[in-house]
Protein backbone atom coordinates (compact mmCIF):
# COMPACT_ATOMS: atom_id res chain seq x y z
CA UNK A 1 0.00 0.00 0.00
CA UNK A 2 1.43 3.25 -1.16
CA UNK A 3 1.18 6.28 1.54
CA UNK A 4 2.12 9.82 0.83
CA UNK A 5 3.20 11.94 3.58
CA UNK A 6 5.09 15.66 3.94
CA UNK A 7 8.50 16.48 4.09
CA UNK A 8 9.72 19.15 5.77
CA UNK A 9 12.78 20.22 5.38
CA UNK A 10 15.15 23.29 6.34
CA UNK A 11 18.83 24.64 5.78
CA UNK A 12 20.58 25.50 9.44
CA UNK A 13 23.70 26.01 8.94
CA UNK A 14 26.06 23.52 7.37
CA UNK A 15 23.28 20.89 7.77
CA UNK A 16 19.97 20.29 6.66
CA UNK A 17 17.26 19.05 9.34
CA UNK A 18 13.66 17.44 8.34
CA UNK A 19 10.81 16.15 9.79
CA UNK A 20 7.38 14.36 8.89
CA UNK A 21 4.46 17.07 9.06
CA UNK A 22 1.85 14.53 10.03
CA UNK A 23 3.71 12.03 12.02
CA UNK A 24 5.47 13.31 15.03
CA UNK A 25 9.02 12.04 15.94
CA UNK A 26 10.05 11.24 12.44
CA UNK A 27 13.23 13.48 11.79
CA UNK A 28 16.41 13.25 10.53
CA UNK A 29 19.53 15.33 9.50
CA UNK A 30 21.78 15.12 6.77
CA UNK A 31 24.42 17.36 4.74
CA UNK A 32 22.39 16.84 1.23
CA UNK A 33 18.47 17.42 0.96
CA UNK A 34 18.89 14.18 -0.38
CA UNK A 35 20.52 12.73 2.29
CA UNK A 36 17.27 13.89 4.43
CA UNK A 37 15.02 12.54 1.80
CA UNK A 38 16.36 8.97 2.54
CA UNK A 39 16.98 9.26 6.48
CA UNK A 40 13.40 10.45 6.27
CA UNK A 41 11.62 7.23 4.23
CA UNK A 42 14.20 5.01 6.45
CA UNK A 43 12.90 7.00 9.66
CA UNK A 44 9.23 6.97 8.67
CA UNK A 45 9.51 3.10 8.16
CA UNK A 46 10.68 2.44 11.44
CA UNK A 47 8.65 4.48 13.37
CA UNK A 48 5.45 2.69 11.38
CA UNK A 49 6.70 -0.60 11.88
CA UNK A 50 7.41 0.14 15.67
CA UNK A 51 3.86 1.36 16.25
CA UNK A 52 2.11 -1.47 14.62
CA UNK A 53 4.25 -3.85 16.67
CA UNK A 54 2.91 -2.39 19.79
CA UNK A 55 -0.35 -2.05 18.79
CA UNK A 56 -0.23 -5.91 17.87
CA UNK A 57 1.87 -6.74 21.09
CA UNK A 58 -1.15 -4.72 23.01
CA UNK A 59 -4.16 -6.37 21.46
CA UNK A 60 -2.58 -9.86 22.22
CA UNK A 61 -5.12 -11.55 24.01
CA UNK A 62 -7.95 -9.71 23.34
CA UNK A 63 -11.08 -11.21 21.46
CA UNK A 64 -13.24 -8.16 21.02
CA UNK A 65 -11.49 -5.79 18.72
CA UNK A 66 -12.29 -4.09 15.85
CA UNK A 67 -9.52 -3.25 13.01
CA UNK A 68 -10.57 -1.46 9.83
CA UNK A 69 -9.17 0.97 7.67
CA UNK A 70 -9.69 4.48 8.11
CA UNK A 71 -10.00 7.34 5.32
CA UNK A 72 -9.56 11.11 5.55
CA UNK A 73 -8.96 13.75 3.17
Amino acid sequence: MKREFTAIIEKRGDWYIGYVEEISGVNTQGKTIEEVRENLREALKLIMETNKSLVEKELRGKTEIIREPIVIS
